[in-house]
C-alpha cells in the first residue's frame, strides 16, 4: 500500500467513523448516564470489534449473502429488532447517580458482538474493502483493519468524553430524560437508510 492509499484509507476510515451513528450515539448516552471509566469496556468493543468484523467481510462473508439472499433479509430484521430493543432501554436508562449501582453500559463483547447488527458497520466494512483491499489480499484487509482500530481510538473516545461532560448538565432528571429519548429517537432514525426500498 503506498503512503498516498494509506493516507486516503485513513481519511476515509476516520471520516467514517468520527461521524454520527449507532455506535457514536450509543457511546455518548453511556458517557453521559456511565462515565468514561465505566463505559471503557463498550469503547473497546466498538474499537477492537469493529476492525476484527472486517477481515471475514474482506474474506468474503458477503459471498453468503449472493449464495443465499434469505440471510441478508434475516441480517436486516435482526439488526432492526436489536436496534429498537436499545433504543427502548437507552430512552429508559437511569439518572447518573442511579445508574452507578442499577444500570450497566454493554460489557467488551456485547458492543463487539453489536458491530455485526449495526447497518453503518456494514456499510463501512464493505465501502472500506471496496476501496482499499479490492484485491482481497490479507496484507490489504489487515492494513484497513489497522487504520481502523487507530481512529476508532479518536472516535470512541471523542464521543464517550462528549457524552460525559454532559453529565453535570443532566443531574437533572428531566434533562437526562429528555436526552436519552432524543438519543433513543435518533438511533431509530439511524435505522431509516436500512429500511428505505432499494433502487
Amino acid at each position: 500500500m503506498t503512503i498516498d492509499v494509506f493516507f486516503a484509507l485513513a481519511a476515509f476510515a476516520f471520516v467514517s467513523v468520527i461521524t454520527p451513528g449507532p455506535n457514536n450515539l450509543m457511546l455518548m448516552t453511556s458517557g453521559a448516564n456511565f462515565g468514561l471509566r465505566r463505559t471503557l469496556p463498550h469503547m473497546l468493543g466498538v474499537g477492537l470489534g469493529f476492525p476484527m468484523m472486517i477481515v471475514p467481510v474482506g474474506l468474503g462473508v458477503m459471498q453468503v449473502f449472493d449464495l443465499w439472499p434469505v440471510t441478508h433479509v434475516a441480517l436486516k430484521v435482526l439488526s432492526v429488532l436489536y436496534m429498537l430493543w436499545l433504543a427502548w432501554k437507552i430512552a429508559h436508562a437511569n439518572a447518573p447517580a442511579e445508574a452507578t449501582t442499577e444500570g450497566r453500559p454493554l460489557t467488551f463483547l456485547q458492543a463487539a458482538a453489536f458491530q455485526w447488527v449495526n447497518p453503518k458497520a456494514w456499510s463501512m466494512a464493505l465501502g472500506a474493502i471496496t476501496l482499499y483491499a479490492a484485491s482481497r489480499d490479507i496484507g490489504a484487509i489487515l492494513w484497513v483493519a489497522g487504520t481502523y482500530v487507530a481512529m476508532g481510538v479518536i472516535s470512541t473516545s471523542s464521543w464517550t468524553v462528549m457524552g460525559q461532560q454532559l453529565r453535570h448538565i443532566l443531574a437533572n432528571e428531566r434533562r437526562l430524560r429528555m436526552f436519552n429519548w432524543t438519543m433513543a429517537g435518533l438511533l431509530v432514525a439511524s435505522l431509516v437508510p436500512v429500511l428505505m426500498p432499494a433502487g
